[in-house]
């Protein structure tokens, strides 16, 4: 073979080999790149979101429930410390008891809502360490809610139940009503929350069958029932909203007859 071709040969298999490992090294930078950018930046913070099913827990969760439910004491001793509080609180948000599908009225402006907190402590030592009561009203919902808190958290940190009403004329009817529960919640140490809901149609199909689920939503209402009782609601809640400005109407005067005196000037 002439000089000339084997030298021609070895120069265009020398540029075919470096061809082939510059494709190569591209590939593999490729590949490198189309990676990291599938990978989360582990710089930014991972959210987990997880989605609670208060509609139709589980068998599991509603052992739970119920289990939380029955060692609530039903006649407790309380220690002589106590705390009723009374406030405004603005809202700018839609309260958490509401669900999707409910029948409340709701408004986009920032409301006002007047409330009542009352809290005792449990004297023994059980399950739970105190009671918390909370009585909110914002003109057009009235929110009941009784949080129950674990003494030394392990698997349960509290248990918290709720009702609500839109049609109640005054706080007074609200808690001489006795309404039924209309919400569970158990928040657990290292788990994710676990609640039930009366859980209502929506425009693309019926409401739930919960039938299942009346016994807790029965139990729960027991419970409310006899704590109002316990925490003297009825007669605290109205008392302490008739402090707040604005929390009760005060009663007009009855005009006096023409002619007559005022009360000052009647001997």
């Amino acid at each position: 073979m002439p000089q000339c071709l084997r030298g021609e040969i070895i120069y265009h298999s020398a540029v075919l080999s470096k061809l082939i490992l510059f494709l190569t090294v591209l590939l593999l930078t490729i590949s490198a790149l189309a990676q990291q950018a599938a990978e989360p930046n582990s710089s930014q913070p991972q959210v987990k979101v997880n989605l609670l099913n208060v509609c139709t827990p589980s068998a599991e969760e509603q052992k739970e429930i119920a289990a939380a439910l029955a060692r609530v004491p039903k006649q407790p001793l309380f220690s002589p410390d106590f705390e009723i509080s009374h406030g405004v609180s603005t809202l700018t948000d839609a309260p958490n008891f509401l669900q999707p599908g409910q029948h409340a009225q709701m408004s986009d402006e920032t409301s006002v809502a007047r409330y009542v907190r009352i809290r005792r402590e449990f004297a023994v030592q059980a399950l739970f360490a105190s009671v918390q009561y909370s009585f909110s009203n914002d003109g057009q919902n009235m929110v009941e809610t009784l949080v129950l808190h674990v003494r030394e958290p392990k698997d349960l940190i509290q248990l918290s139940m709720e009702d609500s009403a839109s049609a109640i004329g005054s706080p007074e009817s609200m808690v001489a009503a006795n309404t039924p529960a209309s919400r569970v919640r158990l928040e657990r140490f290292g788990k994710s929350s676990i609640a039930l809901a009366r859980c209502s149609g929506s425009e693309n199909g019926p409401p739930p069958d919960q039938s299942a689920y009346e016994p807790l939503f029965r139990s729960a209402s027991e419970v409310l029932a006899n704590y109002r009782s316990l925490l003297s609601v009825r007669r605290t809640v109205p008392a302490e909203l008739a402090q707040i400005p604005g929390g009760k109407e005060t009663a007009k005067p009855k005009s006096a007859k023409p002619g007559a005196k005022p009360a000052d000037e009647k001997k």
